[in-house]
């Protein structure tokens, strides 16, 4: 059976963030789990964000697959030093992460966000059931201006492995917390996207692959699977059974374990999404992106897959089998992005990081280039645009310590954990 991955770097991590104590004069931080803190943000230096993981990064039954998500606890994100810099206090009833318009402007994708995307399904494949899922998509899409996405006008669809609409898998608060992180970067991404949310009935790959089948068979031609584990023989035959779907875009998180591959984001038919750190900056973009990495546990995945044979369009000679990762987008935590939840926790609005974050993103821009073309696969798309302005080169930053290094660390090109880079618009997603 499949367990959760173990990191698998031995160089020493950047110092974890963590303990940064709450002063009167913080701002917004979110203690705990679902405590909102307000204080005033003029008196005082600002606090660095601290953050854990969310419950379903850490399975509770054997065999179980982790989600790729962590959500800030304390301090201050980029995001909101951002906004004490504009002028603007954040306040507890608001946004503490990016939203659309930030990342739509960090990708390029404000254009297309705005004029594309419509009669396009980007499938969200998770574990278990989230009851408040169309209610808290309603609260983060109505806060940020966005279109109403539900049921009832056909934009939202939440079905079980199976299809079904009314016999759905338990609920669980911890997955609840993730299905919500997804949901909403669909639609920070591709707001005019239909969304199709799948729910597996347990976390196992089985299931959650038995729900990605189910996805394609309900007309996704883009789907995202922001969860992983260990690697083991039985890979190869998952990627036939499961993830082989010519035409379709399927992502997968690189993970948030550091410097090592983990399965599925090492199948030879899925776009592997790793994680950055993204900021403002001066820079004519506007923005500025290093590898995601908090110590030698955490961070964005990477590495050679022990199983997996190397797809024809990866090059790279430092791994015989295949390399993750293919592409990559905003995982930081301390760079995170806003989401709505409400289940299991205070009703209101989180900052959420991990590579969770990055693939729906990724999924979604997919979507906003419009149907892949038939018998494709989708992952080779951005390898035809490598080193051109369809994609940001990220060249800093490192997950690790390895052989051959672009394994771990950035580089100018292709490095393991940003792949070929970050969106700069549609072009490098479509073929």
């Amino acid at each position: 059976m499949r367990t959760s991955p173990t990191a698998k770097t031995t160089a020493p991590g950047r110092r974890r963030r963590a303990g940064a104590a709450f002063a009167a004069a913080a701002t917004l931080a979110l203690a705990g789990f679902g405590t909102a803190v307000q204080a005033d943000a003029a008196t005082a230096a600002p606090a660095k964000a601290t953050w854990a993981k969310t419950p379903c990064a850490t399975p509770k039954h054997k065999g179980e697959l982790a989600c790729n998500s962590l959500r800030v606890t304390g301090g201050l994100t980029a995001f909101q030093k951002q906004q004490a810099a504009d002028g603007i206090t954040p306040k507890a009833a608001t946004p503490s992460g990016y939203g659309p318009s930030d990342l739509q402007s960090a990708y390029g994708l404000t254009s297309a966000a705005a004029s594309k995307g419509s009669g396009e399904t980007v499938a969200i494949v998770d574990a278990y059931n989230d009851p408040n899922a169309e209610a808290d998509l309603a609260k983060y899409r109505s806060y940020y201006g966005l279109s109403a996405c539900t049921k009832a006008n056909g934009c939202f669809k939440q079905v079980s492995q199976t299809g079904s609409t009314t016999s759905l898998p338990r609920s669980d608060a911890g997955w609840s917390e993730e299905i919500s992180l997804d949901l909403d970067m669909v639609s920070a991404t591709c707001p005019n996207c239909n969304i199709l949310l799948v729910e597996a009935k347990s976390a196992t790959m089985t299931n959650l692959g038995t729900a990605v089948n189910e996805a394609v068979a309900l007309g996704a031609k883009y789907v995202s699977n922001s969860y992983g584990g260990s690697e083991s023989s039985s890979d190869t035959g998952y990627d036939t059974k499961y993830f082989k779907h010519p035409g379709v875009a399927i992502t997968v998180s690189a993970g948030d374990g550091g410097y090592g591959a983990e399965y599925p984001a090492a199948s030879q038919y899925v776009t592997a999404v790793g994680g950055t750190a993204l900021s403002k900056s001066s820079t004519s973009r506007g923005w500025s992106e290093t590898v995601w990495n908090t110590s030698s546990t955490e961070g964005t995945g990477s590495g050679c897959s022990a199983y997996d044979p190397k797809p024809s369009w990866q090059t790279d000679t430092g791994c015989a089998e295949r390399t993750v990762s293919d592409v990559s987008a905003v995982a930081d935590p301390a760079t995170g992005v806003s989401v709505y939840d409400s289940y299991g926790v205070t009703a209101g609005f989180y900052t959420f990081g991990g590579t969770s974050a990055s693939s729906p993103i990724i999924a979604s821009v997919y979507a906003l280039a419009g149907t892949p073309s038939s018998g494709s696969y989708p992952a080779a798309f951005p390898y035809a645009k490598a080193g051109t302005s369809a994609l940001n080169d990220v060249t800093s930053g490192s997950n690790g310590s390895c052989s051959p290094s672009y394994l771990c660390t950035a580089r100018s090109g292709y490095d393991g954990p940003t792949g070929v880079g970050t969106p700069e618009g549609v072009s490098a997603f479509t073929g």
